[in-house]
C-alpha cells in the first residue's frame, strides 16, 4: 500500500513529505486551478520535493492533443510521472494507446463496469471518489469492494481517494483499495488520536527514560 497526497499545494506537499510515510502527489484540473504558479513551474518543483509517483490529469478534448498534452507532462515529469484520464470512451481509448508508454490511471470511476474496462485499457491505476459516491450513490466503501472483487488477478490498482476522515481512509483500505490518496486535511490526522495524546502525556508527567536522571 501507498499512501500519496491529494494537492497541489507546495507548503501542504512539503510538509507531508518531511513526514516520511507519504509516497506521492496527486492532482487534478481543479487544484492545479487553486496554484498559484504555472503547472509546469509547479511540476517541475515537484519532482525535487519526492522520488515517488507524480499524477497529472489531461484537459485537452481530443484524442489527438490529449496525446500531445500526456507526452509535455511526461517531458516535465519523465518517470514519476502517471497520468490521469477521463471514464469515458476518449479516456479508455487514451489508455489503452499511451498504457504501455507510461501508467495511466481513469480517474472519476463509479462502476464495475468502468473498472473492468479500464484494466482491459492497460490502467496501472484506476481512482474511485469514495465519499462522493458514498454522497451520490449511498455506499462508497460498498462500491470499492464490489471493484476490489472484480479487479483480483489483475494488474490495475485500486486507488481510493475523496476521503474524508482518517475512519473512512482506513475502511476504504479495508473494502480492498491498494493505495490512498488524502486531502491535506485528512492527512494530517492519521497519526494521531486523543487517547494516544493522553497516554504520552503521561509517559512524560510519569516515566523516566535514558535522557532522565
Amino acid at each position: 500500500m501507498s499512501i500519496f497526497i491529494d494537492s497541489a499545494n507546495l507548503e501542504q506537499i512539503k510538509t507531508a513529505m518531511e513526514l516520511g510515510w507519504v509516497k506521492g502527489v496527486t492532482t487534478n484540473p481543479l487544484l492545479l486551478a487553486q496554484s498559484d504558479q504555472e503547472p509546469s513551474t509547479l511540476f517541475t518543483t515537484l519532482k525535487t520535493m519526492t522520488s515517488g509517483p507524480i499524477f497529472y490529469q489531461v484537459t485537452a478534448s481530443t484524442f489527438e492533443t490529449c496525446i500531445a498534452e500526456a507526452h509535455q507532462a511526461l517531458d516535465i515529469l519523465e518517470k514519476q510521472l502517471v497520468i490521469k484520464l477521463p471514464p469515458t470512451d476518449l479516456g479508455f481509448k487514451l489508455c489503452s494507446e499511451l498504457s504501455s508508454r507510461m501508467p495511466c490511471c481513469p480517474t472519476a470511476i463509479y462502476s464495475t463496469s468502468q473498472a473492468l474496462i479500464a484494466s482491459e485499457a492497460g490502467a496501472q491505476y484506476l481512482a474511485v471518489y469514495v465519499n462522493r459516491a458514498t454522497r451520490l450513490m449511498g455506499d462508497g466503501l460498498k462500491l470499492v469492494e464490489d471493484i476490489a472483487e472484480v479487479l483480483k488477478g489483475c494488474q490495475t490498482k485500486l486507488l481510493a481517494a475523496s476521503l474524508k476522515s482518517p475512519e473512512e481512509a482506513s475502511q476504504a483500505f479495508s473494502a480492498g483499495a491498494d493505495d490512498l490518496t488524502l486531502p491535506y486535511s485528512t492527512l494530517t490526522q492519521m497519526a494521531t488520536h486523543p487517547l494516544s495524546d493522553e497516554a504520552i502525556k503521561q509517559f512524560q508527567a510519569e516515566g523516566r527514560g535514558l535522557n532522565q536522571p
